[in-house]
């Protein structure tokens, strides 16, 4: 007979409760025959095997994989740890419209599902529809309020539309639910309500005591997933450094330095080795940085030509993070071009939120590299996507000013401070 054994981080228990997988945590999987012969095994067996075989050793083939995947829900559209399995494939292809498809397949047999309709705002939102990304989250919470992929992923579309209050609260009542999480889950959708906090300029403290008190404290279970915590916490970190919370930021950074310099957690994901290369080099870990950056490419030049095309994408990002870090904002300038945009960077694995606190980075780096002319130009097509975030009204009143607009730069001054005082009552 033919044994699937596959190693899911959150499909195991924690402290008795079971839990299902989310994007990042459906990488750690086995496939092998036993000692019968093959022609025993089952039909589904069979298609899950030849779906898996795509996607382990020197024949990778992540397209294959995809389409092997499609053949496989056709057969079992119940089957929805295949279903996150390919979901997850397309998060790190950065392919939200092939992850749509596949939730659209089978839906109509998973009707009674919850899981099925977070699988199904996940895509929505990250393809930009957020009023159907609402419905979609929505409906999974009317089936159980508790399923956590729903909440995180209505929490999105908060986020996205500047509704950081009702994000905040909404996702505070959903908190005592997701003491079953795994280390990722749990520490990411604390993560949001933290960066709502940001976005919507509470006070800061809001966002230490989350940091302090509902991020690391993770770190002190037996079951916990370390490089899971580190990749929610320095993203936070790294927002608030880009604020001009430096001091802050150093000072937790410091306390995580030896875990970061520790080669077990690189090469976890791309993000968190982003991450890691940022703090580093921020904090004057140079040396170790640079390996870190040396690893990353030696990675990608181990990789078959096409994907080596595709992840040049990220080592540029990276060898920008890396200068970011060291304080050389002309040279980042140089490294990512003035026609930077981290969206088109998810192949190192982030969502629309995760990646942006890269475009963050790109706004500043513009205003201090005297690129006034660029700043205002990106800041504008940004503001109109998300007009009710302070930050960039912040970030726009800046770059009138080196610009020399003083009028304009006293207007975008009034609208960052008006919107901050609505979020505030």
């Amino acid at each position: 007979m033919l044994v699937l054994v596959f190693f899911p981080r959150s499909v195991a228990t924690r402290r008795g409760k079971r839990t299902y997988a989310y994007p990042r945590e459906l990488r750690h999987w086995h496939v092998g025959p036993t000692a019968g012969p093959a022609a025993t095994a089952t039909e589904y067996e069979r298609a899950v095997f030849r779906a898996l075989s795509a996607l382990i050793g020197e024949e990778r083939d992540e397209q294959l994989a995809i389409d092997r995947h499609f053949e496989l829900l056709k057969e079992f559209p119940r089957d929805l740890m295949s279903l996150k399995r390919a979901q997850l494939i397309c998060f790190y292809m950065g392919r939200p419209d092939t992850s749509l498809k596949f939730v659209e397949q089978v839906l109509p047999e998973n009707q009674d599902q919850n899981y099925i309709y977070g699988m199904l705002a996940f895509p929505l939102l990250e393809l930009g529809r957020m009023d159907d990304a609402e419905r979609a989250a929505r409906k999974g919470l009317a089936i159980n309020k508790n399923d956590c992929w729903s909440q995180h992923n209505l929490c999105h579309v908060f986020q996205q539309e500047c509704r950081f209050k009702e994000a905040t609260e909404f996702m505070k009542s959903c908190s005592p639910s997701w003491a079953a999480c795994s280390s990722f889950m749990l520490t990411h959708n604390w993560w949001h309500v933290a960066v709502c906090y940001l976005e919507g300029e509470f006070p800061t403290w809001k966002v230490l005591e989350i940091y302090d008190h509902n991020i690391m404290t993770e770190l002190e279970k037996t079951d916990c997933e370390a490089a899971e915590v580190y990749l929610n916490a320095l993203g936070l970190l790294l927002r608030l450094h880009i604020r001009g919370q430096v001091d802050l930021a150093k000072d937790r950074l410091a306390a995580l330095l030896d875990a970061l310099k520790n080669e077990t957690i690189w090469h976890v994901e791309w993000l968190l080795d982003l991450l890691v290369l940022w703090a580093l080099s921020s904090m004057g870990e140079i040396t170790r940085a640079d390996s870190l950056l040396e690893s990353l490419r030696s990675r990608v030049s181990s990789m078959d030509t096409k994907r080596q095309q595709v992840m040049q994408k990220a080592i540029q990002l990276a060898e920008g993070v890396h200068e970011y870090g060291k304080g050389d904002h002309k040279k980042v300038f140089d490294i990512l071009g003035p026609d930077f945009d981290a969206l088109s960077h998810k192949m190192i694995g982030a969502s629309d939120e995760q990646v942006d606190v890269f475009n963050e980075v790109w706004y500043t780096v513009l205003i201090n590299s005297g690129e006034s002319s660029k700043a205002i130009e990106v800041l504008d097509k940004q503001i109109a996507k998300r007009e009710g975030a302070p930050f960039l009204w912040r970030l726009l009143e800046k770059a009138y000013t080196l610009d020399g607009r003083a009028a304009d730069a006293s207007v975008a001054s009034e609208k960052a401070d008006a919107l901050q005082a609505a979020y505030s009552q």
